[in-house]
This record gives structure tokens, sequence and C-alpha cells, in this order.
């Protein structure tokens, strides 16, 4: 295994850059789907990075319930080996594990709860759920097996907008149900869990999907001027409550305030973004992207090479 298996632990540095740079040269949704697969990758590497840390670390330990020749001296000599590194390693994916798993029940129970609440309030009878509430907020809350997707908004949101600018705000919230972008931002949130240094990942990912739905909304209504004002007369009308607005934050990116709100107007204001999953060669951003992948691919080969040294070392030494 040698130093490789620490390798996953830090690569994830390798896609900071582009997380700054996918903006400028790829649409938002290829920026979402690409820095989505990196953050998956690396932290599933990371992941299993700790767990074989930690058991090499530990197998001689007493009261482990590992085999005993799994600490034999040839263990040792050909695998990294230091109690304290793998006590740390160990500790270290007990917090993850137990981060992921908070992680995941809040996300759903806040969904459940927000589900039966609707229910109640207001039957299915269509995707668009109109609560008569004087503070403005809108956000997309996802559908399940047994329930589709609403997009939730108060009376006070639709009442400081134009009747275009409310079409395109109705488009927007649509667009995140339509592609599932509360998927794209529990991934990579829970990436974050994992792995610290995958967090810009995360936060970049929330402000490519509000830039997927912008566009998607631009194009539904057929202007792009419409949509920027949207989404500046929302942002300007959540921001005088806060705590209704992100009343439901485990869905991240709840509606058109969350990002910098300046750089999505402005985007909105400028031409429509080219339809490209992958930044051109000689640019920063296609540098970025290739420094990206290829420690994204440093970071699987590393994990997998150590999980199959270790596995051919222990079965070697391991008596049948």
């Amino acid at each position: 295994m040698g130093f490789f298996v620490f390798l996953p632990l830090v690569l994830p540095l390798t896609a900071l850059p582009i997380a700054r740079l996918t903006e400028q040269h790829l649409h938002p949704r290829g920026a979402a789907r690409l820095l989505t697969g990196f953050s998956i990758v690396m932290a599933l590497c990371s992941a299993v990075s700790l767990g074989l840390i930690g058991v090499v670390g530990t197998a001689q330990l007493p009261g482990n319930p590992l085999p005993d020749s799994w600490s034999d001296p040839e263990v040792r000599d050909a695998l990294p080996y230091h109690e304290t590194v793998g006590t740390a390693a160990l500790l270290a994916l007990a917090v993850v594990l137990l981060a992921v798993g908070r992680t995941l029940v809040r996300h759903l129970r806040i969904r459940a709860r927000a589900r039966r609440a609707l229910g109640r309030a207001l039957p299915a009878a269509s995707d668009v759920a109109l609560l008569p509430d004087p503070a403005p907020y809108a956000y997309a809350l996802p559908g399940s097996p047994r329930s589709p997707g609403r997009v939730v908004v108060s009376t006070g949101m639709l009442d400081g907008l134009a009747e275009d600018e409310r079409a395109a705000l109705l488009a927007h919230e649509r667009a995140h149900l339509t592609h599932r972008h509360h998927r794209h931002l529990l991934a990579t949130q829970l990436a974050g869990c994992v792995n610290p240094f995958l967090r810009p990942l995360h936060r970049a990912v929330a402000y490519s999907a509000e830039r997927w739905a912008d566009e998607e909304s631009a194009q539904a209504v057929g202007d792009r001027r419409v949509t920027a004002r949207a989404v500046a007369r929302a942002a300007l009308a959540a921001r005088t409550a806060p705590a209704a607005y992100t009343v439901f934050p485990a869905f991240a990116a709840p509606g058109p305030a969350p990002g910098p709100v300046p750089r999505r107007v402005a985007a909105l204001l400028g031409p429509v973004p080219t339809a490209r999953n992958w930044p051109p060669a000689r640019t920063p951003a296609g540098l970025a992207a290739l420094v990206a992948a290829l420690g994204t691919a440093a970071s699987a080969l590393s994990a997998l090479n150590a999980a199959v040294a270790l596995l051919l070392i222990l079965k070697a030494v391991t008596p049948l």
C-alpha cells in the first residue's frame, strides 16, 4: 500500500480550482454534473482510505477482532503500520459515518414532515402549492414514490412580482424538480461530510444548480431579462423574511435567493451559455478540469491499489 493509501485524503484539493472556474466556460448543467461526479468518487476513495488505514493500524491492539496473523511482522513490513494513526483513522471514520447518517436522517425527516404538512393543508391537485402567507418564500419540495414533487410558493412572494416574473419564478422551481437538483446537492453535501476538502464543491454545485434553473426558466418564458428581474426581486423580497425562506435548508438552494445573486443576474443579462460539458483545453478552466480529473483518477487508483494490496497480503498470511 505504501503512501498511496493516504493520497485519497488530500487529492480532493486538486478539484478546488475547477470548483471556482466552472461557471466561466461550462453550461451550469455540465458544471453541476461534473462537480458532483468528482465529489462522489473522491468521497468514496477517502472513506476507503480511512478504513484501510484503520484496519492496518489497529490490527495489533488488544481485543481487536481481526485475525492475529494480520499483525504479523510480514504484514507490518509490507503495509504502513502505526497504532496512533490507525486509531485516529478509525475515529475519523466513525465521525464520518455519524455525520453522513445525521445528514441523511435530517434530510429525509424534513422532507417527510414537509410533505405531510403540505398534504394536510393542500391536496395535490397541481404541482404548485400556493400558501396564504404574507412572508415571501418559494422552494421546490422533492417528491417521493407515493407523492410527486411540488413547487411551494407563498402569496407574499407572488404579490411582489409581475405576472411574467411569477411565471419565471415557477419555471425556476419546476426546473429544480425536473432535473432532481436535490440529489446533486445531497450527494455533494454527504461528500463534504466524508472529506472537508470537498465542501467547496458542494457550494459550487449549489450555485450551478441555481444557474441551471435560471437558464431553464429563461428558456421557458422566452426572455432572459424577465428571469433576471424575477431572480433579483425574489431575492430582495426574501431578505425581509430569511427564516421563512430557508424553512427547508436540507434541500439546499430552495429558490432564487441562494448563491451570489448579482453574478446570476449578470449571467442572465449576458449571452446564453454554450452547451458544453467540458471546458476548452486551452483555458484556465480547461487546465483546472484536467487537474481535477487526474486527481480523481489518481484517488481511485490509489484506493484500489491499496485495497488490492491489503487483500493479497492478508490472504497470504491468513491460515486456511
